[in-house]
């Protein structure tokens, strides 16, 4: 099998990405991977934390080389000003953007088999003028998607999202059958298209204390949840609940579940960074490209002291090449 590409934008360039790049280059990887950012940057920081980087510019016509530690590939992409680490400036943002064009563009035009991006920094993208609530938002736009589905991954843990950045008191307005019905078709879909698990077992929470203990702690499982699980179920789909949230992680369920769809955003991803912070991945399910990410935020107090831990950006990258390799191909889904 051919080795894949893999594009990594290095996210916000005063925070923790552009030497995160610098330390995850010493390592040897069964890909070509490609930095996506200021090449003068990566190597200005790379040098500050004593990794020793060699970059060179990128043919995407090429055929993927296997990466070579202390070498890294940059597809350069100008600063709109000179960056200091720890110290944001809304004129970086326009280079924050273009580096995830490019990336989204190179995976849509094949260039890249997946794309993996560091942490960007959204208040200051807003505070230059622009439009921004995230990563998530802007590949769907970028894509045409009408709907993704967030998904974080810790080793053999999957729990997506219903729901993602809404205050508690929205949450119920925002479950509707139809929305809950296209985010398990999503989840079931990539978990087969591009995990490669042939029947996912999906286990579903519900949204209040008990799963509603039968309607006496709320009527949405009995209303909107469970209607929507049969009808699933009858084409096909093998699903589990509406489950109590506080017992739906015993041991004996996790053996049983390749993935979980959690209400809201608090429900589920507790458990889940519990269980591998610092070693979680970020999916974006849905789209018709594969993109993985880190955990966490831009760290600027730690930018430039060598410091922030590699352990979540090295495991996005793993994760990347691994459904690079599983992922057929797909067009993309009709909206």
């Amino acid at each position: 099998m051919s080795l894949p590409r893999i594009a990594i934008t290095a996210g916000e360039p005063a925070g923790i990405g552009p030497e995160l790049l610098g330390m995850l280059a010493q390592e040897p990887w069964e890909a070509e991977l490609v930095a996506i950012g200021n090449t003068s940057l990566l190597a200005e920081r790379a040098a500050a934390i004593g990794q020793p980087l060699q970059l060179r510019d990128v043919d995407p016509a090429s055929s993927p080389r296997r990466h070579q530690p202390g070498q890294l590939p940059c597809l350069d992409i100008p600063l709109g000003a000179p960056s200091q680490a720890g110290q944001l400036d809304p004129a970086n943002a326009p280079h924050v953007l273009h580096m995830l064009e490019a990336a989204i563009d190179g995976c849509l035009a094949g260039d890249f088999a997946a794309m993996v991006t560091a942490p960007v920094q959204k208040s200051i993208i807003n505070e230059a003028g622009v439009p921004f609530s995230g990563h998530t938002e802007f590949l769907a736009e970028r894509t045409r998607t009408q709907q993704v589905v967030m998904l974080l991954v810790a080793d053999s843990l999957r729990v997506a999202l219903a729901t993602t950045h809404l205050p508690l008191s929205e949450v119920p307005g925002a479950i509707s059958e139809r929305s809950l019905a296209r985010t398990l078709h999503i989840l079931h879909r990539d978990l087969v298209g591009k995990f490669g698990i042939a029947e996912p077992r999906i286990s579903v929470l519900g949204l209040n204390p008990h799963a509603g203990e039968g309607g006496h702690l709320g009527r949405e499982e009995i209303e909107v949840i469970t209607p929507v699980l049969e009808s699933l179920r009858r084409e096909g789909l093998l699903l589990r609940g509406p489950l109590p949230a506080d017992t739906a992680f015993k041991p004996d369920l996790l053996t049983q579940t390749d993935a979980y769809l959690a209400m809201f955003h608090d429900q589920g991803l507790p458990v889940l960074k519990y269980a591998g912070f610092g070693n979680a991945v970020n999916v974006t399910l849905g789209l018709p490209i594969i993109r993985t990410s880190v955990d966490h935020g831009t760290a600027l107090e730690l930018a430039g002291t060598g410091q922030a831990s590699i352990g979540s950006l090295r495991a996005a990258v793993d994760l990347a090449i691994s459904l690079a390799g599983k992922s057929p191909g797909r067009p993309r889904e009709e909206t």
